[in-house]
């Protein structure tokens, strides 16, 4: 797609308050697609007006007619699919496959499941000699990242609109194109002027203007945990609510009884989709010690079978970032038996797929997020060894559970201190909520936890 020179204001595309401009690098041949502007604070503060001017309208609208705008919004982009991939693939370096199934598949079940429930969703409720009403909580400022670029943005705007929030969005500088795409699908679906709005530019520019704004009422925030934290200090000053998902180290517990070749199959298939750029990846497998060597080698042979299947991560820092966490994994004495910090190509900003044995709890690649195709592998001697390194981070995201017995797994999934957890592989649902305990952030995402981030309750005694 070409790229906009403006930003989406108020229902329009508005020349940008600056002149500066942020290059859009293709990171798997690492050449420039595109010029988006670097917004700045007036842009960021037009952008917020607009949505404060709109959101009295909206807020009044019936939920049946935010649901209507939400299906509308559905089927743009079901009806965009391939060229929302496309420019996914362009600026994220994701193959077109994993583009077209997950970064534009995905997103389409997101914005239906929250049309959906804008239609059913009980916004009142008698509560004895009380009605208690759940009202929009006003103009939301969304920052999203870069490693999901049209979901997390779904994941935010869909049920802020839904609740009767107007949006001001700011994407991250990485994949700033399909951010335009989905303000095009907005104006293509009908939702009113102001009712969503678009500012693209640095974080620490204009992510930090929208935060600070004295006319933003809640920050939807997406990224690494000192970021949050900093969000997150920022907005209590002002007494301001924030939704932060956060970073993550999630544990793959194969218990004894697993089947051990699927789970070890599906766990490194987990940490390289999306070149390990997931938070929720499950970098961390823990495997029983009489069932140890054999993992490692079936997690060997695994991964080498993605070495050209998986893309490139998104930039050059991001990639010299990962490599360093590689060369520290050596340095503290884990074993390479896949992969390594040498690039597999001379061009674009790949990382090889990458398995270390003899990870101990303690080390950094098995204590800090990566955000690259990097599985650690550490052994356990028993369920309560086994619990203990599992949730021995500062993180709580996610994690899977093995298990021959389903209920033996999710006995043990009752006790991980993480905020969801697969059993044997169970499937990606939409409508479930989706958000971390501890470091991980704070609120939830998708399905009806995700819409209440938005509403605040208002209780009328009779």
């Amino acid at each position: 797609m070409k790229a906009h020179d403006g930003m989406y204001i108020g229902g329009a595309w508005r020349p940008a308050a600056g002149r500066d401009t942020i290059e859009v690098v293709n990171p798997a041949d690492e050449q420039v697609i595109g010029h988006v502007p670097a917004g700045t604070v007036e842009d960021v503060d037009a952008a917020v007006r607009a949505a404060r001017a709109a959101f009295p309208g909206w807020a009044a609208t019936p939920p049946a007619e935010r649901a209507a705008r939400l299906a509308a919004l559905r089927d743009v982009l079901a009806a965009r699919k391939d060229e929302i991939a496309e420019t996914v693939t362009a600026e994220l370096g994701s193959p077109l496959a994993f583009s077209q199934a997950v970064h534009a598949g995905v997103p389409v079940l997101v914005a239906g499941s929250y049309a959906d429930l804008a239609a059913t969703y009980a916004f009142e409720e008698k509560v004895g000699n009380s009605t208690v009403h759940q009202e929009p909580v006003g103009v939301v400022g969304a920052i999203t990242p870069w490693n999901y670029p049209l979901h997390q943005i779904v994941a935010k705007v869909a049920p802020a609109l839904a609740a009767g929030c107007t949006v001001v969005l700011k994407p991250a500088e990485d994949t700033p194109l399909t951010a335009q795409l989905f303000a095009e699908a907005v104006a293509e679906a009908g939702v009113p002027a102001g009712v969503f709005n678009l500012v693209t530019g640095l974080g620490p520019v204009a992510g930090q203007a929208l935060a600070e704004h004295p006319d933003v009422d809640l920050v939807s925030f997406t990224g690494s945990t000192a970021v949050g934290r900093r969000i997150g200090a920022t907005a209590g000053a002002a007494v301001k609510r924030v939704a932060l998902e956060l970073g993550g180290k999630s544990a793959n517990v194969i218990l004894p009884s697993a089947d051990l070749a699927k789970a070890v199959n599906v766990g490194v298939a987990n940490v390289m989709s999306n070149s390990g750029q997931t938070c929720s990846a499950w970098t961390r497998m823990l495997v029983h010690a009489e069932r140890y060597d054999e993992a490692v080698e079936l997690a060997a042979t695994a991964a080498a079978k993605y070495g050209d299947r998986i893309g490139p991560v998104v930039n050059a820092r991001q990639q010299a970032r990962v490599r360093g966490y590689i060369e520290k994994g050596v340095a503290e004495g884990a074993r390479l038996v896949a992969g390594g910090p040498e690039s597999p190509r001379e061009q674009g900003y790949f990382v090889s797929p990458t398995v270390f044995a003899d990870v101990t709890p303690q080390m950094t690649i098995a204590q800090e997020e990566i955000f690259g195709p990097v599985l650690s592998i550490l052994r356990y001697e028993d369920e309560e060894d086994a619990l203990r390194i599992a949730n021995g981070t500062v993180y709580g995201l996610a994690g899977a559970v093995w298990a021959g017995e389903e209920a033996e797994a999710v006995a043990f999934a009752r006790r991980l201190d993480t905020g969801q957890v697969d059993i044997n592989g169970g499937r990606f649902n939409p409508r479930a909520p989706f958000g971390g305990y501890k470091q991980s952030g704070v609120g939830r995402e998708l399905g009806a936890h995700g819409l209440s981030e938005y509403l605040q309750t208002k209780s009328l005694q009779f």
